[in-house]
């Protein structure tokens, strides 16, 4: 069994929000000793999305076998767990439940503390667990399929909301451009990989200005100029370099976030600036954050692509410095929040 100081605490981390089942152990909110994800991508890649319905069928059938294997990878029993944490929202309701009645259900069998989670400030703690010498304050550019938000991470249980999209989140742009040029789902890893072989030459809107004087985004209107510009090319049947069309988006979709995050982290005047969310995995962001950090003399963090997807170990760090700090500690009446 793994050796355990005596103030060490070992967090059981939750996370079934959407399409992944995954248990994570993490030692202290920084050392992940197990990480376990069971992806449904390939059932609901039938579908062209995640189908609600089947997703906490499969969560519910998945639990038990993810958490054996969490403990079992971790080299841990379940009487050495501390705290078990768990993501209570936002996700899809049903998804939610199946790991909020878990959690709940260890929490009373262990007489363990239960520590609630919120899906979008784990994502940011994901960044812990890459680099220890991360601490707040920071500026976190929170990239995913369901949020776009620069926070300003004030403390570990601390953030304000600087800027957040107006409508249509960037990752959900990705996969309705992706299934419009017939890539299938999810879209966002096809994009960047086409993006990659392509030119940023097409120009979606008639003004070169994308970048408005705020913080906030939007990206309903860029999703109907890329749509609008395929729908006239093959209404004129003029030939579609699907690579351009995937450099092109990219560039107007993502380079918003890359000088608003830096603005925002130089007008606050920190060193350090963070990536999080699914989006983050795109390669064109890391590295527009990698040369923009160096320009600036800006410390830049992103985790590792495992830990840009959702994962429980995030979940465990986050539940970690909220159990430290007395922050949403929950009880056996805890309940799924989807739209927090």
């Amino acid at each position: 069994m793994i050796k355990k100081e005596q103030n060490d605490i070992l967090t059981l981390g939750i996370e079934t929000s959407c399409d992944e089942t995954s248990v994570a152990v993490v030692k202290n909110g920084r050392e992940v000793l197990s990480n376990i994800i069971s992806s449904q991508i390939d059932i609901h890649k039938r579908f062209g999305g995640v189908v609600p319905e089947i997703a906490s069928r499969n969560h519910t059938m998945a639990i038990i076998n993810v958490l054996d294997q969490a403990l079992t990878h971790a080299n841990v029993k379940l009487d050495d767990i501390d705290a078990v944490a768990v993501t209570y929202g936002a996700g899809l309701v049903g998804a939610l439940l199946v790991g909020v009645s878990a959690a709940k259900a260890i929490s009373y069998l262990l007489d363990k503390p239960l520590i609630a989670v919120n899906h979008i400030r784990a994502h940011i703690a994901a960044n812990y667990l890459n680099d220890s010498d991360l601490a707040p304050p920071f500026l976190c550019a929170v990239v995913s399929g369901g949020h776009t938000e620069l926070v300003d991470v004030k403390d570990y249980t601390h953030y304000e909301i600087l800027g957040s999209t107006l409508d249509d989140a960037a990752g959900e742009a990705f996969d309705k451009v992706a299934r419009t040029l017939g890539l299938g789902y999810p879209g966002g890893p096809e994009i960047d990989k086409l993006a990659k072989q392509g030119k940023n030459n097409i120009e979606f809107f008639k003004t070169a200005k994308i970048i408005s004087d705020d913080y906030n985004f939007s990206y309903s209107g860029l999703k109907t100029a890329v749509i609008n510009y395929l729908h006239n090319a093959r209404q004129r049947e003029q030939e579609i370099n699907i690579n351009d069309v995937c450099a092109s988006f990219t560039y107007y979709a993502l380079e918003p976030i890359v000088q608003k995050a830096f603005d925002a982290a130089r007008e606050l005047g920190y060193e350090n600036i963070a990536l999080a969310g699914g989006v983050a995995a795109n390669s064109y962001l890391r590295q527009r954050f990698d040369e923009t950090g160096k320009k600036y003399d800006i410390n830049v963090y992103v985790p590792s692509l495992k830990l840009c997807t959702d994962n429980a170990a995030m979940v465990a760090s986050m539940g970690y410095y909220n159990f430290i700090n007395k922050v949403n500690i929950a009880d056996l009446t805890l309940n799924a929040a989807p739209s927090l």
